[in-house]
């Protein structure tokens, strides 16, 4: 039988692969020996001698002194240029902008949020660039700088190049290029949840199945499989907030009556202590009872909810958004409520409460630009 021919195609595939999860390796650690690498990886010696001579020649590796010799020849150690390309993310909603610059490992070297009311007029889309313009100028110039990931609330069809609704900014069919075509760099757009959801689970193991579950002042989501989001026949997928918790219950800002938003946003806790969700939390800690009965309540709804998830996806579920991130402090009832609640066990370890605060959507909305480019190398 004639030996199979592996085509030059498919063999230059595996050489980029590689180089780009040899350069993912590198980026994760401060510093590593190509032994360790070849360890790490199960390459062999030629390709990891070629592979950092590669990274090298592009300024995204550099060597870094040698280890201690064990006998033999000192083994040199390479580490990470991390700042050699950045990423500027930004996300957009209705009163505020929160913007924040990676590097390429995924850190966040410097942020920054202001108010800013939206607007349909010139003058504040080009008031939000020349604000982007200024960020990235301050962190060091802006030739390093790969793109901008621009997070967006609403339906984000980036096939049709639409923003095909959003209640917060109350648009529909609104062309992308109105935020994107005044930006200097490459400019990728993705809907708020889907950009956090990708944040929380970034770094770990990022091809596990997971679900996110935002809890802002609006309630979303996102459902993360196989390293990429599922995002349903008509781009709704993880509309979690739209779902009917009480049928016939609170009216919801879509106008439809019981859904999860009406009982799980954040304005339910924040309405309750003059608009500050802070405040709300204040007053929790000093064991106000109002509150507590309050809280309470919203767990015992939030419980249905992320129960409803845990058994509808068999995964995990990522709890986020400005409420998420005072569920390590808060969040023991919680579980306590899921682990009543859970059909098959009472292990509620599926549950994981999130890693970002309010920067979790410009963090993740930057990680598209950064992956985009680890995956062209």
């Amino acid at each position: 039988m004639e030996a199979m021919k592996i085509s030059p195609i498919n063999n230059m595939d595996v050489k980029r692969r590689n180089r780009v999860n040899t350069l993912r390796c590198i980026l994760s650690s401060e510093r590593v020996s190509q032994m360790e690498l070849t360890r790490r990886l199960a390459l062999s010696w030629p390709t990891i001698l070629q592979n950092v001579k590669e990274l090298t020649e592009l300024g995204l590796v550099r060597e870094a002194g040698a280890y201690a010799s064990t006998g033999g020849r000192k083994a040199k150690a390479y580490a990470p240029v991390r700042d050699a390309r950045l990423a500027i993310g930004v996300d957009l909603t209705w009163d505020h902008v929160n913007v924040v610059l990676l590097d390429l490992s995924g850190s966040v070297l410097r942020q920054a949020k202001g108010a800013l009311r939206f607007s349909q007029d010139d003058i504040y889309f080009k008031y939000l660039v020349g604000l982007i313009r200024r960020f990235a100028e301050t962190a060091g110039g802006t030739d390093r700088i790969l793109g901008v990931g621009l997070s967006l609330p609403g339906i984000v069809d980036e096939e049709r190049g639409l923003l095909r609704e959003s209640h917060v900014l109350e648009l529909r069919n609104a062309p992308l290029s109105r935020f994107t075509q005044q930006f200097p760099w490459p400019c990728r757009v993705l809907n708020d949840a889907n950009a956090a959801g990708l944040a929380e689970v970034y770094g770990g193991n990022f091809s596990e199945d997971m679900v996110y579950l935002s809890l802002g002042d609006a309630v979303g989501g996102a459902i993360l499989r196989n390293g990429g989001f599922y995002m349903g026949d008509h781009l709704r997928a993880g509309e979690f907030g739209h779902s009917t918790l009480v049928p016939n219950g609170l009216r919801c800002y879509c106008g439809k009556e019981g859904c999860l938003d009406a009982y799980c946003s954040a304005k339910v806790l924040s309405g309750c202590a003059g608009g500050s969700l802070s405040a709300f939390f204040d007053d929790l800690r000093s064991g106000n009872p109002e509150k507590r009965q309050i809280w309470r309540k919203y767990l015992e709804y939030l419980s249905v909810a992320v129960n409803n998830l845990h058994v509808s996806f068999d995964c995990g579920v990522i709890v986020g958004g400005c409420v998420g991130t005072y569920l390590e402090e808060f969040g023991e009832l919680l579980r306590a409520l899921l682990a009543e609640r859970n059909t098959f066990e009472p292990d509620t370890s599926y549950l994981k409460f999130c890693r970002f605060s309010q920067e979790a959507a410009a963090v993740g909305a930057a990680l598209v630009q950064i992956e985009t480019f680890l995956e062209s190398i």
